[in-house]
């Protein structure tokens, strides 16, 4: 079982002047999901190197057991350290994807020619793809293979527009994830704001929030049987 994880490289917060990039929680439950699986995990970022890492996911109310199990294991840090460059991979070589949010994925992953062609890919080769919290904003311009967006019709979760409320970012987005997935067509589903909720259509499964990272990761196993 080969998964990639990919990573955003975008560290800047819009014009705030304060730094952004992937939420380590949904990075590190996900990761350990799959690991304790059997999982064979690459990453990748568009960039390639260490991935910038929210400073806010780092602050000591958003550790859980996976954030300090990353912390103590040299080898994850050491492989996170020296991701592959999004050019390098191929949905060939792997048998699912899974897109960690932070707000950092908004700026870069949601415009990026590489990943948009990727996911399409997978979907073409009836691949799941899975991405949590602001990661489904990568979708927006994912199109399934009859030329419509991906999303359309089917149901989707992602940050709330209630969420970003609550963090004070509505204005330093570029775009709102529930708004972008609700005009692509998508089925958008919610539930309370932080707290988990998954949901799979075929073989895409998007989760809410931070919280929904461990339960996207183990939705996207029985996707693949494990």
């Amino acid at each position: 079982m080969k998964i990639l994880m990919v990573l955003t490289s975008h560290d800047r917060l819009g014009d705030t002047g304060k730094k952004t990039g992937f939420w380590l929680e949904e990075f590190a439950a996900p990761y350990y999901v799959l690991k304790d699986a059997g999982a064979e995990i690459t990453l990748a970022s568009p960039k390639g190197g260490q991935p910038p890492l929210d400073p806010k996911s780092d602050e000591p109310d958003a550790q859980t057991e996976a954030t300090k199990r990353f912390k103590a294991d040299d080898a994850a840090q050491a492989e996170l350290a020296g991701t592959h460059r999004l050019s390098e991979v191929k949905a060939d070589d792997f048998d699912a994807v899974f897109y960690p949010g932070g707000h950092g994925p908004l700026w870069d992953l949601a415009e990026d020619a590489g990943s948009i062609s990727l996911i399409e890919a997978f979907v073409r080769a009836d691949k799941p793809v899975a991405a949590v919290c602001h990661a489904p904003g990568v979708l927006r311009h994912v199109k399934g293979p009859d030329g419509e967006y991906l999303v359309k019709g089917r149901k989707v979760a992602g940050f709330t527009n209630g969420e970003e409320d609550a963090v004070g970012l509505t204005d330093v987005v570029p775009f709102l994830v529930e708004d972008m997935l609700k005009a692509n067509g998508g089925l958008y589903e919610k539930g309370a704001d932080f707290a988990p909720f998954v949901l799979t259509d075929g073989k895409l499964i998007t989760g809410q929030n931070p919280a929904s990272s461990e339960e996207a990761a183990k939705a996207l196993l029985g996707l693949l049987k494990v």
